[in-house]
């Protein structure tokens, strides 16, 4: 009877698995109204969640790029490592504040890119300006501009473009595949980020009307209970096939590197102790006597400027050797006292030599040349170096704040920030009452640095003078 029981039973189960079929998938079919509010609260979500982890793949063949990194939508913030084949001068690490870009080129890097050191690296850092028709613009627009601060609308209407998919599982869990169009809107960030131009600055996102109509050319979204995005499929014009998945447990605090403002802070009045520093900042300097000074300007996208040199606080003059990324075999030796500014371009061994990341001190005495001498410089870099020349005469101009806490070479500094919101300075001050950093907010929105560090100045010759030309001789009346 038992040998009978389990052979039935073993027929019987072979018969079922050979008749057996999987169920048929579910057809897709237009929103549900709690489907429609999910789609709608997704750029909500993301700004609420602030940050996460992102790997995206845009294009094809040689075009195809390669994001590794992390996006902080409360702050307008990315921070990617780039790669692949059609990265190109873009290849390496890159941050984007608001409008400003910078990156970190390494062109040597292996193609595959991998996730960026979360306290990034303090040097080679550039203003740069994005190639014209380069696949990367738009998939960094996307990447901010699917963060808004209010849920679109259009999203819950029945019978509109969006429609289920399937489900599918990911990293975080079962999700739904969602296919509609890319928002059309702009995202608003919701706070200006360190070297943003205002508040407000918008993310602008693709035209979803630019992707076509072909149900397989749709965006879709795969999307959680709770509204989070996991992962976005799309076409972007001009690029070609995006991929883009989030990890939304990856999601470290990002600090900005120091030409976009460097770590956020929290602004607030100086301490009694803080403002009897910064008071006394003029006679600490004066006593010191100077400092040499390294530049790090950048300036403008096709601007990025090294230097070093010295500023003497007794004299009241400033004297340094400048390099352009752009023009490496060239310096500027630019010399600020109490009779001008004076400038001479020269070839880059004669003028101090040195590389143009890391430009020598200017030559003593200042060479002979064509200097061009004028009372005043309205440029960023003729501010910068007018501020530090005058920080050992005066204090900071109008109501200063504190930013933050911060440390440079090994000291710990008040970040004091004060002056106009065109032309604001930053004063980096050591417990000791030293000044050790000025920061300057520029006309492309970046921050330059002049880092200081105490120490015996030379005498700074001044700049030589033309030999006056003789006056021809005034002829005696009645001389022929």
């Amino acid at each position: 009877m038992l040998a009978l029981t389990a052979a039935t039973s073993a027929t019987a189960l072979v018969l079922g698995l050979l008749s057996w079929a999987p169920d048929p998938p579910e057809p897709a079919r237009p929103l549900t109204l709690a489907e429609g509010e999910r789609l709608a609260a997704m750029r909500v979500t993301n700004l609420r969640d602030l940050r996460t982890g992102v790997r995206v793949t845009a294009g094809t063949d040689a075009a195809r790029i390669e994001l590794v990194g992390w996006v902080d939508w409360s702050r307008s913030l990315l921070y990617v490592d780039v790669g692949g084949p059609g990265a190109g001068a873009e290849r390496g690490l890159l941050q984007r504040s608001g409008p400003v870009l910078v990156i970190r080129p390494d062109p040597a890097a292996v193609p595959t890119p991998a996730a960026p050191p979360l306290v990034p690296p303090t040097d080679r850092w550039r203003l740069h300006r994005l190639t014209s028709g380069a696949n990367l613009a738009p998939v960094l627009d996307l990447l901010l501009g699917i963060a808004a601060d209010r849920p679109d609308p259009t999203r819950t209407v029945p019978g509109g473009d969006a429609r289920w998919i399937s489900r599918d599982t990911m990293a975080g869990g079962p999700v739904d595949v969602l296919q509609a169009p890319l928002p059309a809107r702009t995202a608003p960030a919701t706070s200006a980020a360190p070297g943003s131009t205002a508040p407000g600055t918008v993310a602008p996102v693709p035209d979803a009307g630019s992707a076509g109509t072909d149900p397989d050319t749709q965006t879709r979204y795969w999307l959680d209970q709770d509204a989070r995005l996991h992962k976005l499929v799309t076409r972007l014009p001009g690029v070609g096939p995006v991929t883009m998945i989030l990890n939304r447990a990856d999601r470290p605090t990002l600090r900005p590197v120091d030409a976009l403002g460097g770590r956020p802070g929290l602004p607030r009045a100086l301490t009694n102790a803080e403002q009897r520093r910064l008071d006394r900042l003029p006679a600490r300097l004066r006593a010191q006597g100077g400092a040499t000074v390294t530049l790090t300007a950048p300036v403008g996208t096709e601007t990025n400027l090294r230097g070093a040199g010295w500023v003497s606080w007794t004299a009241r003059t400033a004297y340094l050797a400048v390099a352009d990324l752009g023009v490496p075999d060239r310096r500027t030796l630019l010399r600020r006292d109490s009779v001008g500014l004076a400038r001479a371009d020269l070839p880059a061994v004669p003028a101090g030599g040195g590389t143009a990341e890391a430009p020598g001190r200017p030559p003593l005495p200042p060479p002979a040349g064509t200097w061009r001498v004028s009372r005043s410089g309205g440029d960023d870099l003729s501010l910068l170096v007018d501020a530090a020349v005058a920080a050992g005469s005066v204090g900071p101009n109008g109501a200063a704040v504190r930013v933050r806490e911060d440390v440079v070479v090994g000291r710990t500094v008040d970040v004091v920030e004060s002056g106009p919101a065109d032309a604001r300075l930053r004063y980096w001050i050591d417990r000791d009452g030293s000044l050790r950093r000025l920061e300057l907010y520029t006309g492309a929105s970046a921050w330059a640095q002049l880092d200081l560090n105490p120490a015996v100045v030379p005498r700074l010759a001044p700049i030589p003078r033309p030999a006056a030309k003789p006056r021809p001789p005034t002829p005696r009346p009645g001389a022929r």
